[in-house]
């Protein structure tokens, strides 16, 4: 890998999360809504990988490496967008996160900072195994096919999960309930684990050649985010607060690497 064909990729991936950040902040202070900044979280990944390929054009990196990181990243993060967009489509409330940002004159400009533009930069950190492998030169090796086969997991999980709670909110009988059934009964979230592993296969897949291995701190930081700070500590003192028997529920369920559950 030459830096120097490294730095344009990575500028680039930069920019473009920036800019997608930024367009979203307007789109929420039109429709005052800051959650919708959830939906562009997964398509800054698309946007990175993307225009990381298209700068990367001609480089010596293996093209097989280079359009199945890109497919499978647009793939999850194109998906994961759709899921969060169907989800919010017709709400006119905000994330209780961001209303506290919302009540007072500097609360549009401290999201800004805090939200937005803080979120462009720790999706660029993340998205690195995919802008390294867009110059890392080298064939398929079996580190490629471990990371597909890691990655399938994950999609697996994180699309299945989601879909399993989608219908199981739809029923009005489940209103108040604990989702237990499906995969949730092996995890408590299966789509939090499924986001972590898609991270690691494409890191695995990024790090079959090359100096891609020195960005492991990327699925690091993604799995760290999911199950200890702004994923699952935050979902589960919700749902605490809000589903009764919530709390056998996380007796019996794994927190987060699915198996069988307690009894």
């Amino acid at each position: 890998m030459v830096l120097s064909d490294l730095w344009p990729v990575l500028l680039t991936g930069l920019g473009a999360a920036v800019a997608l950040q930024m367009v979203t902040f307007l789109y929420a202070l039109r429709v005052g809504r800051f959650s919708v900044v959830d939906v562009a979280w997964g398509l800054g990944f698309a946007l990175i990988a993307v225009a990381g390929w298209l700068v990367s054009l001609g480089s010596p990196a293996d093209s097989l490496r280079r359009a199945l990181i890109v497919v499978l990243t647009v793939v999850w993060g194109c998906r994961l967008a759709w899921h969060i967009g169907r989800r919010q489509r017709g709400e006119t409330q905000d994330d209780p996160r961001y209303v506290e940002m919302m009540s007072n004159s500097s609360g549009a400009w401290a999201a800004l900072r805090k939200v937005f533009l803080l979120q462009a930069v720790v999706g660029w950190f993340v998205a690195f195994p995919v802008q390294f492998a867009m110059v890392d030169a080298g064939g398929p090796g079996p580190l490629l096919f471990v990371g597909v086969v890691v990655w399938g997991v994950g999609f697996f999980f994180e699309a299945v999960g989601d879909r399993q709670l989608q219908n199981f909110r739809a029923d009005p009988g489940n209103k108040g309930q604990v989702m237990d059934r499906g995969l949730w009964r092996y995890t408590r979230h299966p789509n939090y684990f499924g986001d972590a592993c898609v991270w690691w296969g494409l890191f695995l897949i990024a790090a079959d050649a090359g100096w891609s291995w020195l960005t492991v701190l990327s699925p690091i930081l993604m799995t760290w985010f999911l199950a200890a700070k702004t994923g699952k500590p935050l979902m589960e003192r919700s749902l605490a607060k809000s589903r009764p028997g919530y709390a056998e529920y996380a007796e019996r369920t794994s927190g987060f690497i699915p198996r069988p559950p307690r009894r």
